[in-house]
């Protein structure tokens, strides 16, 4: 069965949790809770995010949920802190979900040594995981990464 995005409303009739990786592709298969292998087919660029639904060949409506994934969840003591995170790990194109005074991650203990270094209390935990869209993303478009010449990363 293929699955299509679905902008309409209606009762969902099956599930289908992913982890942000799987989420965040085009093209894949998986299966429904109910153990029933589907492929799905996005547009380039396009992302599914917890409550998306999908239209299957046969009408009916599948819903995503994001799956727990192993993250860590970097908790700062005031806005300052908060932002300077944030900084450092766009400044790496980290995907980062930002909650009121915490940045998530995909667990990495690099970063969570670097961000311990910059005064975050981390936590190593099974959450769903909900990266912001980024700026592209947000305005409706796809993501285009362009650089401009002299621009240098150091990773």
């Amino acid at each position: 069965m293929i699955l299509k995005r679905d902008e309409g409303a209606g009762v969902a009739d099956a599930r289908l949790v992913l982890p942000f990786e799987t989420r965040s592709r085009s093209r894949f298969k998986a299966r429904l809770e109910q153990g029933e292998e589907v492929g799905v087919i996005l547009g380039r660029g396009q992302i599914l995010r917890g409550g998306d639904r999908l239209l299957a060949e046969d009408g009916r409506i599948v819903e995503i949920a994001a799956a727990p994934e192993t993250v860590s969840t970097a908790h700062a003591g005031n806005a300052d802190l908060l932002a300077r995170g944030a900084y450092h790990l766009g400044n790496r194109h980290v995907p980062l979900q930002i909650g009121p005074l915490w940045l998530r991650y995909s667990h990495d203990h690099v970063l969570d040594d670097m961000l311990r270094g910059l005064g975050f209390r981390l936590t190593v935990e099974e959450q769903p995981f909900e990266p912001e869209p980024g700026a592209y993303h947000a305005q409706g478009g796809g993501h285009h990464h362009h650089h401009g010449a002299g621009h240098a990363h150091e990773h």
